[in-house]
């Protein structure tokens, strides 16, 4: 993914905001050339192994190292889809470091043999006698899943024979069990001619290209003549090898049979002064290029307009021309500046899948700017989150201090409650307070939260204390009115705003309005209130089981006549748990606290077994 060079980080902190999602990884030197695309199941892990100080690396991985002032990558749903795609980029890119980093003799490539009835196999040598090569692959396994692919759906042969024309001719041969089992035409006896034979290693070839559509169209025609002829066993057998090469093609949105040479174009507009979109080129079915750019919007843009404009604009950056097919969210504002291009609009199928990919990458591409933006200027991301707070709940001034309130009970017993402390959008734990529910009996939220926020804001007027910027109740309607109730009781309810949030759909409540309100699903402001209420609720509940076990611990080993609470916790300090208690030894016990406790002990958990 693109990014702009006024805002590319120390490799360090690059490497700090990758995810440890699968996917692909680019390496950029100064020149803004992508000199080697690697795959990652964890792409954080990986890429962070080259800047590890090892001895195991090598002298070529060294100087690769060097060279890096950027990294890119790609995040995709699967190691799968990660190899798919580092496949096809290194053929698109051709890096130099995917060939130098290995030699020949152990980088894996794909031969098409210079012989009569060509063998298609692996090899780690390249030799001058004018056989084509494919490759070279990233790794032993993709090379393998090519070849067992080709071998499935394209019948050719895998013996070693020299089958010289007068061999053949002569008779030498015989057939072999993979003539028997259909895997091969049985060229060495003569049953498929050369022409026929070439044409299936041409159909071979466009597969190594990235092109499937020859196969697929040579299968299908091959099925249907069969079909017609009534053999319906060879039919069958047709429809096999088209089952596997949609089971090749179609389990990732990063290789397809069906969709050829497209671009896709996504638009992302949740920012006031910020756009984001993302290109896909596809070609022969294989992603071969990703890229995000950024777009002023300015005031009321139009999201038509963004989207050529950033078709414009990607295509300067991502360089080429557009495919005569293009992939839209939406149609363009000025589709004429697009002469010969036909764009869709796509609503189910491969397509749609491939517009949302390209809307994730735009989405990836968003967070890390923003993440970018923190690192380079925290106070700048701050402000504005504040003031996106501000707007959205509707605030007279940013809400740099908050604090959320919970309750916590089972069926009643054990009430306690939590009040958790935001600053400057992020959690100050030092400040999070517990509560002891005191005056309520049963269980009666509203009684427990108008106590609560009683004790907590009576407290702090009496201190002179900073009163919050915002207070936000994890609840509906019920819950916030009983809150406000307690500031109005205080006479703070013009002072401190106060909001109610739902648990079921995130609806937003203020006081005296019965309408809910609905933040930005994908604003930070909701992920901030929802991060507020989902620690009010861990800490709560926290400590409510907390209490809940202690009360039990206590309340059995209460009943043995006898022992205290200093026998209590000398006995838990020890034992750390009843059950230990429970379960040791009379003379353990003894010695601990001494025999008549010991005795009792013993005698109280005896007489609970029977």
């Amino acid at each position: 993914m693109e990014q702009e060079s006024s805002d590319i980080l120390s490799l360090k902190e690059q490497v700090a905001l990758l995810p440890f999602s699968p996917g692909v990884y680019q390496f950029v030197d100064r020149q803004g050339t992508i000199i080697y695309v690697g795959k990652a199941k964890s792409l954080r892990k990986r890429v962070s192994s080259y800047f590890v100080q090892s001895r195991e690396h090598s002298a070529k991985v060294r100087v690769l190292v060097k060279q890096i002032v950027e990294i890119r990558h790609i995040v995709v749903d699967s190691e799968t889809d990660a190899l798919l795609l580092e496949n096809s980029l290194i053929k698109s890119l051709q890096p130099r470091y995917n060939i130098l980093l290995k030699d020949d003799k152990t980088y894996p490539w794909i031969e098409v043999r210079n012989e009569n009835f060509p063998r298609i196999q692996s090899t780690r040598q390249l030799r001058r006698d004018g056989s084509q090569y494919f490759g070279p692959y990233g790794s032993i396994s993709m090379q393998r899943s090519v070849l067992e692919f080709i071998r499935e759906v394209i019948p050719l042969r895998t013996c070693g024979l020299n089958l010289a024309p007068e061999a053949i001719a002569r008779g030498k041969y015989g057939v072999c069990l993979q003539y028997h089992l259909g895997n091969c035409k049985g060229p060495c006896v003569g049953a498929q001619s050369a022409a026929d034979y070439a044409e299936m290693v041409g159909m071979a070839v466009s597969v190594l290209k990235g092109d499937l559509r020859p196969v697929r169209t040579h299968l299908e025609t091959e099925m249907m003549r069969a079909a017609g002829e009534l053999k319906f066993e060879v039919a069958q057998r047709y429809k096999q090898r088209l089952d596997a090469l949609d089971n090749y093609s179609c389990k990732s949105v990063v290789v397809s049979a069906k969709i050829t040479d497209v671009d896709v174009f996504s638009l992302l507009v949740e920012d006031e002064d910020v756009a984001y979109c993302n290109f896909v080129r596809i070609r022969h079915g294989s992603i071969v290029g990703v890229y995000t750019v950024r777009l002023s919007t300015g005031i009321d843009a139009d999201e038509a307009e963004l989207l050529t404009l950033g078709i414009q604009y990607a295509l300067q950056v991502g360089g080429g021309e557009l495919a005569r097919e293009v992939v839209v969210p939406l149609l363009p504002s000025a589709t004429l500046l697009f002469d010969g291009v036909t764009f869709t609009v796509p609503k189910r199928g491969e397509k749609l899948e491939l517009l949302e990919f390209s809307r994730k990458s735009a989405r990836i591409y968003r967070a890390e700017q923003l993440k970018n933006q923190e690192i380079k200027n925290p106070e700048r991301h701050t402000e504005r989150l504040m003031a996106a707070m501000q707007k959205e709940l509707h605030l007279d001034r940013p809400p740099r201090h908050i604090e959320c309130f919970d309750n916590s009970n089972l069926q009643g017993t054990h009430p306690v409650a939590s009040c958790v402390v935001f600053r400057n959008g992020k959690p100050s734990r030092r400040e999070y307070r517990h509560f002891n529910v005191k005056t309520v009996v049963g269980a009666d939220d509203f009684a427990s939260m108008r106590e609560i926020v009683y004790r907590r804001y009576s407290r702090l007027i009496e201190e002179k204390a900073e009163l919050p910027d915002l207070i936000v109740v994890d609840g509906g309607k019920g819950q916030l009115s009983s809150a406000y109730e307690v500031l109005c009781a205080l006479g703070i309810e013009n002072r401190v705003p106060i909001v109610g949030l739902a648990k079921r759909i995130e609806e937003i409540f203020f006081p005296n309005d019965p309408m809910p309100y609905y933040l930005n699903r994908r604003g930070e402001p909701l992920k901030v209130v929802c991060h507020l209420r989902d620690e009010a609720h861990r800490f709560g509940i926290t400590f409510h089981r907390q209490k809940r076990s202690n009360d039990f611990i206590h309340s059995e080993l209460e009943q043995i006549d006898g022992v205290g609470n200093k026998t209590i916790q000398t006995l838990l300090r020890h034992f750390r748990t009843v059950a230990k208690v429970k379960a040791a030894p009379f003379e353990e016990l003894s010695a601990l606290v001494g025999p008549a406790k010991a005795k009792k002990i013993r005698e109280f958990f005896t007489a609970g077994d029977r």
